[in-house]
């Protein structure tokens, strides 16, 4: 099939275009994944909408109390700017863990979104951070969608039909939260983990007042570990509290057996992984 290339300027054109083609068309961010599509003979669409023009989606900025990342970063550049490493600094570990350098230096913040490949690395770091994602329709309707609600099946998201990421939102985090970020790699660095987990708490005397779990790898899609959240909020980071909170991730999570590991597997090293980061962000020692 021959492909037609577009190269908007604007959001607004990139709409537009997407608009006038429908679903004989897409938007096309970085092009990791278009191009496995691409040789493999998946792609069903004959109008690539390129965003890599579009000049606004390339931003990073400072948005009241949110640090913001246009869709066409690349996770190397987010990896490596000074504002995300000086105000949400594991965001900016996240980004530095997915794949090779050749892969970061090409793979965007909307793109990876977009794709909701449940294997991948940002999301539940974002999910932990009470990201948002900022999308825009037909007509310039503009949303919001918090991480975890744009995930819905496999590589199925929540968007509507016509829709674009423009970005995504993450408030600055309060004095005194911590978060922690862990790939548990079987195998080379440049391959999927068999789990990722990502933790975000505040903790007030002496109690846990606010905890978020995000999980990779383990389900169709990016998960909230709510389970592990409710048993833990209210009560002190206690190491047996700590362990035994740990063991209710097995309800958040529905992993498959894959290359990376067999379902009872991925759910052993769920209830490890978890324990360690909780641990981590606790303070809690063994």
């Amino acid at each position: 099939m021959s492909l037609v290339l577009h190269q908007p300027e604007s959001i607004e054109e990139a709409l537009a275009l997407r608009s006038r083609f429908e679903d004989d068309s897409s938007f096309l961010a970085g092009g990791v994944a278009f191009s496995v599509l691409w040789h493999a003979g998946l792609i069903p669409w004959s109008q690539a909408i390129s965003l890599g023009r579009v000049g606004e989606l390339h931003s990073i900025r400072h948005d009241g109390d949110h640090l913001f990342l246009g869709a066409m970063v690349t996770h190397s550049r987010a990896a490596g700017s000074a504002e995300v490493r000086g105000s949400v600094p594991t965001l900016a570990e996240a980004y530095s863990s997915v794949a090779t350098v050749r892969i970061r230096n090409q793979a965007t913040v909307g793109g990876n979104l977009a794709q909701a490949d449940p294997a991948h690395d940002p999301p539940p770091m974002l999910m932990a951070l009470e990201g948002e994602v900022v999308a825009v329709g037909p007509g310039g309707l503009e949303r919001r969608i918090p991480v975890e609600d744009l995930f819905v099946d496999y590589y199925t998201t929540s968007l509507r039909p016509g829709e674009l990421i423009t970005g995504v939102l993450v408030p600055i985090p309060n004095p005194g939260q911590r978060s922690a970020f862990f790939k548990f790699l079987p195998r080379s660095q440049d391959d999927y983990a068999t789990v990722t987990v990502a933790v975000s708490v505040l903790q007030q005397g002496g109690r846990i007042v606010s905890l978020r779990v995000g999980l990779g790898g383990v389900a169709p899609t990016p998960v909230r570990a709510r389970s592990v959240e409710a048993a833990l909020v209210g009560q002190p980071p206690e190491p047996e509290v700590l362990s035994a909170a740990s063991a209710m991730v097995d309800t958040d999570i529905s992993p498959v057996s894959d290359a990376r590991g067999s379902a009872g597997y991925k759910s052993a090293m769920s209830r490890v992984w978890v324990e360690r980061a909780l641990r981590e962000v606790t303070g809690v020692s063994r």
